[in-house]
């Protein structure tokens, strides 16, 4: 069989948001590409299914009607208007992603939502379908990197198609927790340090549910510094699921999806909330490599984006925001790298410098938050601290909206008045 060589200036690994953010923010900027994913579509992507703020704000850059279009797809999404941090002692920290006071309304009167829950295998074929409307995208599914060749100029792909070989200048590596080419290229590993274990689960009919479908996460003593999640969904369905640090996994030998089992079924927070709840798929894991640490996340001819370039909050587990914002600004250097004719690493490098001054910040506060999860004697009284500021509750809204965030986190007079709660 005769193999044919495919030949593209970028290629982007991966049909996610991240990758998908990517191509579409190159086809903009009028810069063809190749969008390469190993599924079919639609198809599962295990996750937690929440879609905040930031997904949408990014992808309104990009293509307002994106957002627009799905503000009406009712049939696949919860509109969601806050989240629900939940602590032991029926201490919680209740936070509506905008002050209540301004929920904006649509003509109909009905509330405009800042994030939505929908599983990723109606939520990821939806933004694909606005890839194939591009004709400077050459989209390929079904389509399995097995080799990656480093060139003089770039790098030589081969796929599960034998009739099939990708070179390319450039690569997005947006192919996830388990990116092939991140590992190889990128040399990025697992540390378990900075890394969680995760199981998910679709219930019907849960318990409970916020009336305006905040998103809940339960910070129980038993997962320490992990947590619990519970995210509606349509037709009286939840995303129902918990992670844990990997170091703390295997120190303490846990068969997550029995303790996800066992913690709804005798956790007194949890079990008359699940009583008539109903599992309809299995329970299924994943993994989740968090953005507690600074990493190299670009090289000569190559840019990580999103899961594969470990950006993952570790407070929360929020991930698909990070993987759109480093998509469009893998996009944006790019465009200079083409500019210039410059596909260094010491020019790549220069992305990494503007995803940190983005992200880093906010990902270090996660990280000092979920570390004081390590120390359960002091989580009561800094809680209760934190659920009497108001500036701090902001601040953690904002980490799922992204509204003036970055602002508020370069001020140093924000962190003053933050401690003295003013």
């Amino acid at each position: 069989m005769n193999s044919m060589k495919e030949t593209t200036d970028i290629l982007v690994l991966g049909a996610g948001p991240g990758g998908v953010a990517a191509a579409l923010q190159l086809s903009n900027l009028g810069i063809p590409c190749t969008l390469v994913d190993k599924a079919v579509f639609p198809r599962d992507k295990i996750c937690g299914d929440a879609i905040s703020g930031k997904v949408v704000s990014v992808f309104n850059k990009i293509d307002e009607q994106i957002f627009r279009d799905f503000y009406y797809q009712n049939s696949i999404k919860a509109d969601s208007f806050g989240v629900n941090f939940f602590f032991p002692q029926e201490l919680n920290i209740e936070l509506y992603y905008s002050a209540k006071s301004k929920v904006r309304v649509d003509q109909t009167n009905k509330k405009v939502p800042d994030g939505f829950v929908a599983k990723r295998i109606d939520f990821d074929n939806f933004l694909v379908d606005y890839v194939r409307q591009r004709e400077n995208i050459d989209f390929l599914e079904g389509v399995k990197i097995t080799h990656i060749e480093r060139l003089e100029e770039g790098f030589l792909l081969k796929t599960d198609k034998e009739e099939l070989q990708i070179q390319t200048k450039l690569v997005i590596a947006a192919d996830g927790a388990q990116s092939k080419f991140a590992r190889q290229i990128g040399n990025i590993h697992k540390e378990d340090r900075h890394y969680a274990g995760a199981v998910r689960a679709y219930y019907k009919n849960v318990k409970g549910i916020n009336a305006d479908n905040f998103i809940e996460l339960h910070y129980v003593k038993e997962l320490y510094p992990g947590y619990l999640w519970i995210f509606p969904l349509p037709d009286n369905q939840a995303n129902v699921g918990l992670g844990m640090r990997t170091d703390k996994l295997s120190k303490r030998k846990v068969n997550m999806n029995k303790e996800l089992t066992r913690i709804l079924k005798e956790h007194p927070r949890f079990k008359e909330r699940f009583t008539e709840a109903e599992l309809t798929d299995k329970i299924r894991g994943f993994g989740l490599p968090f953005g507690s640490k600074k990493r190299k996340i670009s090289g000569d001819n190559y840019l990580l984006v999103g899961d594969a370039a470990s950006l993952i909050d570790p407070l929360t587990g929020e991930g698909i925001g990070n993987a759109a914002i480093s998509g469009q600004y893998a996009a944006l250097q790019v465009k200079e790298c083409l500019e210039k004719n410059d596909f260094s690493a010491q020019f790549m490098a220069a992305y990494d410098q503007k995803i940190y001054k983005r992200l880093w910040n906010e990902l270090r506060i996660s990280k000092n938050l979920q570390t004081l999860l390590d120390y359960p004697w002091l989580v009561q009284p800094v809680i209760k601290i934190i659920a009497n500021n108001k500036r701090f509750t902001e601040l953690l809204s904002s980490m799922f909206t992204d509204i003036d965030l970055r602002k508020k986190l370069r001020n140093p007079m924000f962190y003053v008045r933050l401690l003295l709660n003013k």
